[in-house]
């Protein structure tokens, strides 16, 4: 039987969303976000390096990795392959959806409509990301799309800040809030991993309170 998201997660309601451009700094990513307290993270498949990413993250032994932006079966299969926990997608593809069925990790589609909701619930996915969140509307998109489907859980993403995470928490139709913010490009390449560090700590303690 094929583990939920929520079991992935143990609890963990904060998922660091990671564009990593080498593979270099997966480790000491790694570390720094453990350090902060972080127990999951996604790394996005918008680089050639992240497939090594993954494995390096993955390896850590403190974090739950997944895989994010994955827009193949293929690519999901790689994911897997590399240590990925469960697989996220921008939009409903359904081959990737089939695939990650195949491979028995949980799969989180990217949905921004009412339709794309729909098509979840008849393929029987309860949890999903709202992607773009903020662009969309926010929270009030997101109340908007839950108030008729009250059993979905979202994971929303995209444009969401420190500022605006506890709020987002609060909502009892959000299972976790994924954010790049904790871990930038600029980060990265400076190697400021002691901000990594905090800032992860900082979003751990907002969402735990």
């Amino acid at each position: 039987m094929t583990t939920d998201l929520t079991t992935v997660l143990a609890g963990a309601r904060l998922l660091p969303v990671l564009t990593v451009p080498s593979a270099a700094t997966a480790g000491p990513l790694a570390d720094a976000l453990a350090a902060g307290g972080a127990r999951c993270a996604e790394v996005t498949f918008r680089t050639p390096d992240a497939e090594r990413v993954l494995k390096t993250m993955a390896a850590h032994g403190s974090l739950a990795v997944g895989a994010g932006t994955v827009l193949t079966p293929e690519q999901a299969e790689r994911a897997v392959a590399a240590g990925a926990r469960f697989v996220v997608s921008p939009g409903y593809d359904e081959e990737v959806i089939a695939k990650c069925r195949e491979l028995r990790v949980p799969v989180v589609p990217g949905i921004a409509t009412a339709t794309e909701l729909m098509r979840a619930l008849k393929a029987e996915l309860d949890t999903v990301k709202l992607f773009p969140a903020e662009p969309l509307g926010g929270l009030r998109a997101l109340r908007a799309l839950a108030a008729p489907f009250p059993a979905v859980r979202f994971v929303p993403t995209g444009g969401i800040d420190a500022t605006r995470l506890t709020a987002y928490l609060a909502d009892r139709a959000v299972l976790a809030v994924g954010g790049s913010w904790m871990a930038t490009a600029a980060h990265l390449e400076r190697g400021d991993y002691h901000e990594i560090r905090r800032l992860t700590a900082d979003a751990v303690d907002r969402s735990t309170t």
